[in-house]
């Protein structure tokens, strides 16, 4: 059986920091690269403040340098994105007032790849970006 959002983002594997020895992604060989949790975005998220936008570059840098490294996994900071987003979704949907969810929309434009996965919709982070006066 597969595992929900909940479960994946109560997962207990730990940060990491590794030195990857080949070309990975937008990353050349031999940066120093951390892999976060789902925890490590969720609260990265909640300090950006309403009305400010992140871009996933910007979020994806700030991360590394909190945890000593050059620059973090492109594929699972984008998974563990998915993770938070979805779980604050749910959250929502079960009566969650917006202000007390993960704002995600503050990093996930509609334009981006992601923005078409997500359960809630590009409506759903378009409305809240709009409310925000994000671009």
């Amino acid at each position: 059986m597969a595992k929900t959002w909940q479960e994946k983002f109560n997962s207990n594997n730990p940060s990491v920091v590794k030195i990857i020895d080949k070309k990975f992604a937008d990353l050349p060989e031999g940066t120093k690269m951390f892999i976060a949790t789902p925890k490590l975005i969720d609260t990265y998220i909640n300090h950006i403040p309403k009305g400010i936008e992140v871009d996933i570059k910007r979020m994806r840098k700030d991360l590394a340098a909190e945890h000593n490294a050059e620059n973090s996994c492109p594929v699972t900071t984008s998974i563990f994105l998915r993770i938070v987003s979805e779980v604050a979704f749910e959250e929502y949907e079960k009566g969650e007032k917006l202000e007390k969810i993960t704002p995600f929309w503050r990093v996930i434009n509609v334009k981006m790849p992601i923005a078409k996965k997500l359960s809630c919709g590009v409506d759903f982070i378009n409305m809240q970006r709009k409310k925000e006066e994000l671009s």
